[in-house]
């Protein structure tokens, strides 16, 4: 079995989504001062999660949210990121393209330590998601012996567009068939999310990368670093 924690965030706000204008790839707008500030208040929410890879939109917006978060992190602050363009705004693929290209060189590489090292992944992971996401039992690190489930073999973070995450959140509930927090309902799920919204799913293997995987929506569209007291839906 392996399990992996993907970590999604909406890029900061900008001055075309303030005036309700859709930017779409042709138009590489950068982060209004608002937007720098949603940034910054994310890293802050995030600053104590380890993550061990992180991917972003190759666009100026999620480029500068993707450094807004990195820059306050006091576990991963150089962390390299790999800007992809598949996770453009409103770009000619599926959602679930880069997340099956994410899948393979996480299986990839939890293979690869399986075989050069020894032990179960480290719980150090799922420990620092604890501390800020209602993981609950099925997820929770100090539960893992009980449950029989392993750590976590990578944590990821993606910062990308709102479009491009409703294509993929639409893959994982339709296509995954991704269970949702009882407070949570379809429609939400399938809403747009707002500017740094953080989403937090843990996608488990049990039989290799053959099998599709099933998918634990663990919360979505947080916003507790905008405004400190939004639920958590």
């Amino acid at each position: 079995m392996t399990r992996f924690a993907l970590t999604v965030v909406r890029h900061g706000e900008t001055r075309f989504n303030k005036e309700k204008i859709i930017q779409g790839q042709g138009i590489d707008e950068p982060l209004s001062e608002t937007g720098f500030k949603q940034a910054a208040a994310a890293g802050m929410f995030l600053n104590n999660v380890k993550f061990t890879h992180v991917f972003s939109s190759d666009l100026m917006r999620t480029k500068q949210t993707v450094h807004g978060i990195l820059e306050k992190s006091k576990v991963c602050k150089d962390l390299t990121v790999k800007y992809d363009s598949r996770l453009r705004e409103r770009v000619k693929m599926r959602g679930k393209d880069f997340f099956d290209i994410l899948c393979q060189l996480i299986l990839q590489e939890a293979g690869q330590n399986e075989q050069f090292s020894q032990g179960a992944p480290s719980n150090c992971l799922e420990t620092s998601l604890a501390e800020i996401f209602p993981l609950g039992k099925p997820c929770a690190s100090e539960s893992n012996a009980d449950s029989g489930a392993p750590g976590l073999a990578a944590s990821v973070l993606v910062v990308s567009h709102g479009a491009y995450m409703k294509s993929l959140f639409n893959y994982f509930l339709t296509d995954l068939k991704c269970s949702l927090p009882s407070t949570l309902n379809k429609s939400e799920f399938m809403s747009v999310s707002p500017n740094t919204g953080i989403s937090l799913f843990i996608v488990n293997f049990e039989n290799g990368r053959e099998v599709k995987p099933t998918i634990q929506c663990v919360c979505m569209y947080l916003q507790d670093h905008l405004n400190g007291g939004t639920e958590t839906r």
